[in-house]
């Protein structure tokens, strides 16, 4: 950004610490809150209300996600802050940037007049998340199955961003992919690139002889049914937001190891991660400062 601005960074994981030094060094003012685990000792952002300054910010920036239920996402920090404090301390019209906006911080959005923005609903940062999770998902397989991916039967459910770049990536290690989604079309493109297609609909059809099943489709798509057609040892990987795609009582009823694998980008590159949100962020700025104007990059 062209313009220097005083960015107040609230919460938040490994990324949103490696976000606050990348704007510092973009030249930004750049203060934290709720984050001091994240950061060196001389800037430890550990005041237990939230600071006068934070109202004068011309961005507010929340983590991914933003809340832990009624509460800040600060899982760097020893203060687990309301939202409702966070939103008392603002200036009505002033701007916040946040991952994963539930309709509890959006009402608290509106009841203080506060200009909100999703940065997670962004398709550019949704693509280029989906590399560092694709990459963070196989880093577990590898590290929890028995066997190599490569010559490993695996099955990805659904055929988005974070399917085709995990697919892509499981068969250029030489696994056997096999992609299951509900529409032909998104069949056709797993098959265009060398995968096996399925639909959803189809699973319990015919045998399902997996070592690894990833799903990213956030609804119960392995259910029961499914579940049961699944060889024992099977590991599942869940990639898909909470409560996920799994039925997991009845995996564990059934022996089958399930791990819900969520924000991979933050805790498996965080540095990556906070480079693409800073892209994102600077996106949102520059349309706010310029309306009606694409931005050419």
């Amino acid at each position: 950004m062209a313009c220097a601005k005083t960015i107040w960074l609230l919460g938040g994981d490994r990324r949103q610490a490696e976000l606050a030094r990348l704007l510092a060094m973009d030249g930004h003012t750049v203060h934290t809150w709720a984050l001091e685990e994240g950061l060196p000792a001389e800037e430890p952002g550990c005041a237990r209300q939230p600071p006068d300054g934070l109202s004068q910010a011309d961005c507010v920036i929340l983590p991914l996600p933003a809340a832990d239920g009624t509460a800040l996402h600060s899982p760097l920090s020893q203060f687990h802050p309301s939202l409702r404090q966070v939103f008392d301390a603002l200036a009505p019209g002033q701007l916040v940037l946040a991952g994963m906006a539930d309709p509890g911080l959006k009402a608290l959005a509106q009841e203080h007049g506060v200009c909100l923005l999703d940065y997670f609903a962004r398709e550019e940062l949704a693509v280029a998340n989906a590399v560092p999770t694709a990459e963070g998902a196989i880093q577990i397989a590898m590290e929890q199955l028995p066997i190599t991916l490569h010559g490993a039967q695996v099955l990805v459910l659904g055929f988005g961003r974070i399917g085709q770049a995990t697919a892509l990536r499981l068969a250029a290690l030489g696994a056997e992919v096999t992609v299951a989604a509900r529409r032909w079309e998104a069949l056709a493109w797993a098959k265009a690139v060398g995968c096996k297609g399925v639909l959803l609909s189809q699973l319990t059809e015919n045998p399902c002889p997996f070592h690894l099943v990833v799903n990213t489709v956030p609804a119960l798509v392995l259910g029961r049914e499914v579940l049961k057609s699944l060889p024992a040892g099977c590991l599942i990987l869940d990639l898909a937001s909470k409560p996920g795609g799994v039925d997991r009582t009845a995996a564990q009823e059934l022996g089958l190891p399930v791990i819900h694998a969520l924000s991979l980008p933050g805790k498996v590159a965080p540095v990556t991660a906070a480079a693409i949100l800073q892209t994102t962020i600077y996106h949102m700025l520059q349309e706010l400062e310029q309306p009606g104007k694409e931005d050419a990059t």
